[in-house]
């Protein structure tokens, strides 16, 4: 079976779906590409940590440690008398949410060198904060490199990272090959637009490996079955009225 829309699938973005889709598309991508690769490359996912402390509101308990003084004092200092020696007390231990998000690098097989990094932006790269700013110091690095880079948004939900001249759009996909730089290709995607094939550079004289995105997004959407879960609650975020309508007619006449 495949997604029920045309190009991205607007209920793969909510909260709760959105990253068993990330994590399963990025893999999904290394397989498109490696059957086309020869011996010369290999191909890694690796993963972002973001390390997120949750709100008061947010935190799980997750234990309490006792503050005790040792005996023990360290050569050099002065022993301190009774008095001057902290009580014991309970502390809770502030809670914190661990985001790994993966992305895939191509690799030279022989010399390991980094040819080609893809990566599938999520929420905690584009939303303003400390998560956002460590992204962008890795996208800025990758881009002074002589590396090619790939970017996917399929996320209509929070600020684009920066780009000069980025015309009105739901998605993108931006290609940067280091002797083009800095300018880079751009495709922009509606809503409505089926997914593009995308041309991953390789090290040159290679040609690129087309990858076609649609077909891969309804592989995933079929092999975690989403059509029996994810149409419970509306798109995030929420839909135009015009899209709304749209929308719901392919729900209805599927």
């Amino acid at each position: 079976m495949t997604s029920l829309f045309p190009g991205m699938n607007p209920y793969i973005e909510q909260d709760d779906v959105w990253h068993d889709f990330h994590e399963s598309f990025v893999p999904a991508i290394r397989d498109a590409i490696a059957a086309h690769t020869g011996p010369e490359y290999f191909l890694k996912i690796d993963e972002h940590v973001f390390i997120h402390e949750l709100d008061q509101d947010e935190r799980a308990f997750i234990g309490r440690s006792d503050v005790f003084a040792g005996s023990r004092v360290d050569e050099g200092v002065a022993a301190t008398s009774p008095s001057s020696i902290a009580a014991p007390c309970k502390v809770e231990l502030v809670g914190v949410d661990f985001e790994r998000l993966s992305f895939l690098e191509l690799r030279d097989r022989k010399s390991r060198r980094l040819v080609t990094v893809i990566g599938v932006l999520s929420p905690s790269n584009k939303y303003a904060g400390a998560d956002r700013e460590q992204f962008l110091a890795k996208r800025v690095e990758l881009l002074k490199s002589d590396v090619n880079y790939v970017e996917i948004d399929f996320l209509r939900g929070g600020p684009r990272l920066p780009l000069d001249q980025l015309p009105d759009c739901d998605y993108y996909i931006l290609v940067s090959r280091p002797n083009d730089r800095p300018q880079a290709g751009l495709r922009p995607i509606s809503l409505r637009d089926r997914l593009p094939e995308v041309g991953i550079p390789l090290r040159a004289p290679s040609d690129d490996i087309n990858v076609d995105l649609k077909t891969l997004l309804d592989r995933v959407y079929d092999s975690a079955r989403y059509e029996n879960w994810i149409y419970d609650a509306p798109p995030s975020p929420q839909l135009s009225a015009n899209d709304v309508t749209w929308a719901e007619q392919i729900l209805a006449d599927k």
